[in-house]
């Protein structure tokens, strides 16, 4: 039995006899024996340019796609950014791969992924193009960060702004985006025992930047967990050695000292410590009781000494005004005429002056 087979343009077809392929028919009509010879024909659409097939490695051994696909082969470290009409539209990895190129233009390119990292001006691109999470890793690097990669436990590589791609599967990579921007760190709820055995809780806040991003990631696991050790044991070091007056009354020379301890502490991570301030000091109940009783006793001294004070200078004035008096007797007459007249103001008085005696002795008042 003879059968009539039409391939279309952008078709081709792999015709299998006895379950073996023996041909692959291009565009146009084609005469097959039938049943017989146990002929059949797969049609393959050209157009979605990748060839994916259970079969692959048995049609291209077999030669018959000639010049109609690209046929890509990759050992373990070779990859290939596969570009359709100009575009990225694939990234290929290991194993036996091939492509469509009837109707469209395809171009590889190769790379040895030992390298491990992929540079590209278009690597936002290659990175959304089918495959490609597979085989590469991206990382993104923000303005305000600084990025490293380590490599195989290599020295670390600093990274720039921007978007990064490393292979997958050929190294193991390591990578960091490191904040260099002003950070605060809270150090809330500490109890220290002070040396006069008072115990209080502190709350501290500390400001600090990273200078040295690679040291921020080597010298310890987590940079800002060291520096709040750090700020902790410097806390407990100098608090505990001061008494608890000493404490309230010169808050910012320990303040001073207490940041210098922690810059030497922590300046082998990498970071810069700025300022630290201690926020709260909070005492326990009875000890607020007993500075509230220390406070209002010494405010009520303090108004029992300036009371007196007052008392002192209110009778060295009277003292001096008796000795005026008694020195100039018309000042005193003048000054009981004052007296008279203020009285005169709210009262009927009937006065009787003369030049014998006080006018004390001569006033008479009339109802």
């Amino acid at each position: 039995m003879i059968r009539v087979v039409r391939i279309h343009s952008y078709e081709r077809g792999l015709v299998f006899r006895r379950d073996e392929i023996v041909a692959m028919l291009r565009p146009g009509r084609h005469f097959l024996l039938g049943r017989l010879f146990r002929t059949r024909v797969e049609k393959i659409d050209t157009r979605g340019a990748w060839f994916s097939h259970p079969r692959l490695l048995e049609i291209v051994r077999s030669g018959l796609l000639g010049p109609d696909a690209v046929v890509l082969e990759f050992g373990s470290f070779e990859r290939a950014v596969v570009s359709i009409d100009g575009r990225p539209a694939g990234v290929a990895g290991p194993g036996l791969q091939a492509l469509w190129s009837t109707i469209r233009k395809i171009e590889i390119e190769r790379f040895d992924a030992r390298q491990v990292r992929l540079v590209r001006p278009d690597l936002a691109a290659v990175l959304a193009a089918p495959g490609a999470s597979e085989q590469l890793q991206s990382f993104i690097v923000e303005p305000h960060q600084r990025g490293l990669a380590i490599i195989d436990g290599a020295p670390a590589i600093e990274l720039a702004p921007g978007l990064h791609a490393f292979w997958r599967h050929v190294a193991q990579v390591r990578l960091f985006a490191v904040d260099t921007r002003e950070q605060t760190l809270d150090l809330g709820g500490q109890e220290i025992l002070t040396a006069d055995k008072v115990t209080l809780r502190l709350n501290a806040v500390v400001n600090f930047r990273v200078i040295d991003p690679v040291a921020a990631v080597t010298e310890v696991d987590d940079a800002r967990q060291a520096l709040y050790r750090q700020a902790q044991l410097a806390l407990r070091a100098v608090v505990g050695t001061v008494e608890l007056d000493r404490l309230l009354a010169e808050k910012d020379a320990i303040t001073s000292e207490l940041l210098a301890s922690i810059r030497d502490s922590v300046a082998r991570f990498g970071i810069a410590v700025g300022t630290l301030g201690i926020r709260d000091v909070i005492l326990p109940g009875e000890m607020k009781e007993i500075l509230n009783r220390v406070v209002e006793a010494k405010k009520a001294a303090e108004a029992s000494l300036l009371t007196r004070r007052e008392e002192v200078a209110s009778a060295r004035s009277q003292a001096n005004t008796a000795r005026i008096f008694e020195a100039n007797p018309m000042l005193l007459k003048l000054k009981e005429l004052e007296v008279l007249e203020k009285v005169a103001e709210k009262a009927q008085l009937t006065v009787l002056l003369g030049d014998q005696g006080g006018l004390s002795d001569r006033v008479v008042k009339m109802l």
